[in-house]
């Protein structure tokens, strides 16, 4: 980092402009407490004023001179967007205000939170998280079925190892400083997750804003406002923070996998070498993954947000069109009135025919009904013997999995290669079927695209008969995400 964007920093983030306020030990004490602690959303401005009251009131119990002002000037000045650690807003369906704490308020919260003394730092579990995570990402990307299956062997071994040392009664067990090291990382990482869900809130609610000043201010037809705003709502789901946040979410809606968790963290709470003289910060623990499914559906909601705006948007268009509509049949009705009264003199309409054609209902004919059809669709027994069926038996298969390896051992991520590339280095088997299965693909991390139907692209492949063949085709290219 250098020294300008220290500077931007140290003049405009919320979070060093509250370390640097005098009234700091206050705003991350009390705003601390019941936001962070607490794992709290949105609270009535009311209620969180009388709180402050309170803590007030006990302090200058004891320190009379100390914070001056009055609870709801605090509340004020914390709440203004210049400050940044607090924000207003009126919540569906209420009609007071609503405050809530921002990702600035908590990073500096867990800035300072860091500054205290820890008698116990651990470092080996965090290695061996690190170890972990490596072999996630080295094994996880893995895409040759040899290495994965030899990595899968050497686990299954190891495993077995363990089982036979297990069953002779010999296995090695953590310490009580290897379970508190390791308590002491999950409880950090527990605590830096719900802060995390702040931030990713805020950045949801920041693409939410923008698509209701696209509302507010769009002056073009509805299909193309529609088509921006689908757009954005597809753009939070398939970015990186989206898709990881709904796998999160899934991971919490999984039954067994709560019941997991839930079991996990009653044993964890049963070891009293874990605890120690902070008994509060365990029963914190031991209601994390509630915390966890509270601050998740914060942020669901305010993704869900977008979808309401899109509804209340074409409600407000139907009914602004079905109004002037109305208006439309009232002013011709209104015309058609005064015109019976007063009927203009050029009115009229002419005929070219000197009458008009006249069917009476006698000269039409009666119902004549049909006599019922009987289709025979099976073959004489004679002629089932005497069926091609080669044409059945010469049916072949396009493994579309096939192909998309192919894609993706030529295409590394967040690259476009031209389809006739990937060709030349796996060429066509299957002929035009092929071709065909690779305009289909549609993965999560593919992408086939007609890029310009002006340029050509030129496949050769040999058929079945071993005659070569050739196929000419708009440009063609494939994004790997």
């Amino acid at each position: 980092m250098d020294l300008d964007e220290l500077d931007r920093l140290w003049e405009r983030h919320p979070a060093w402009r509250v370390l640097r306020a005098h009234n700091a030990p206050l705003i991350l004490s009390f705003l601390g407490r019941q936001f962070i602690d607490d794992n709290r959303g949105a609270v009535p401005l009311g209620a969180l004023v009388s709180a402050l009251d309170d803590e007030l009131f006990a302090i200058h119990r004891v320190s009379p001179e100390r914070y001056a002002q009055g609870a709801a000037a605090y509340i004020d000045d914390w709440s203004d967007p210049k400050a940044g650690l607090l924000r207003r807003f009126y919540p569906a369906g209420s009609e007071e205000v609503h405050v809530e704490a921002t990702p600035a308020l908590e990073k500096a919260y867990r800035w300072v939170e860091g500054l205290r003394t820890r008698s116990f730092v651990g470092t080996e579990s965090r290695l061996q998280t690190l170890v972990d995570l490596l072999r996630q990402i080295v094994h996880g990307s893995e895409t040759d079925p040899a290495e994965r299956i030899a990595e899968l062997e050497r686990r299954r071994d190891r495993v077995e190892r363990e089982l036979a040392e297990a069953r002779e009664g010999r296995f090695a067990v953590l310490d009580d400083t290897a379970l508190r090291e390791r308590y002491q990382q999950f409880a950090s990482t527990a605590r830096e997750l719900l802060g995390d869900f702040r931030e990713v809130e805020d950045n949801f609610r920041a693409l939410d804003r923008s698509a209701r000043e696209k509302i507010a201010g769009w002056e073009g037809g509805k299909g193309a406002l529609l088509e921006e705003l689908v757009t954005s709502r597809t753009d939070i789901a398939s970015s990186d923070q989206g898709r990881s946040f709904q796998a999160f979410y899934d991971f919490l809606l999984s039954e067994g996998r709560q019941d997991e968790l839930s079991d996990l963290l009653d044993a964890v709470q049963g070891m009293p070498q874990l605890h120690g003289d902070r008994p509060h910060e365990g029963r914190r623990i031991r209601r994390v993954h509630y915390d966890w499914a509270d601050a998740a559906e914060r942020t669901q909601q305010t993704v869900r947000g977008l979808s309401e705006q899109l509804r209340r948007f074409l409600d407000d268009q139907v009914w602004v069109e079905n109004r002037r509509v109305l208006e439309l049949v009232r002013a011709v009705e209104a015309s058609a009135l005064a015109a019976r009264d007063q009927p203009p003199i050029d009115l009229g309409l002419q005929v070219d025919e000197p009458g008009l054609p006249i069917a009476l209902v006698f000269e039409r004919p009666l119902y004549d009904p049909q006599p019922d059809v009987v289709v025979d669709s099976m073959p004489a027994p004679q002629d089932a013997l005497e069926l091609e069926l080669d044409g059945l038996f010469a049916q072949h298969f396009v493994d579309s999995a096939r192909l998309a390896g192919n894609i993706r051992a030529v295409v590394p991520p967040r690259a476009t290669v031209a389809l006739d590339e990937i060709v030349a280095l796996y060429p066509i088997e299957e002929g035009v079927a092929e071709i065909l299965g690779y305009l289909s693909l549609g993965d999560d991390d593919l992408a086939v695209a007609v890029v310009d139907d002006a340029g050509e692209m030129t496949l050769d492949y040999i058929d079945a008969g071993g005659t070569p063949r050739r196929v000419r085709m708009p440009q063609v290219t494939v994004t790997r995400r």
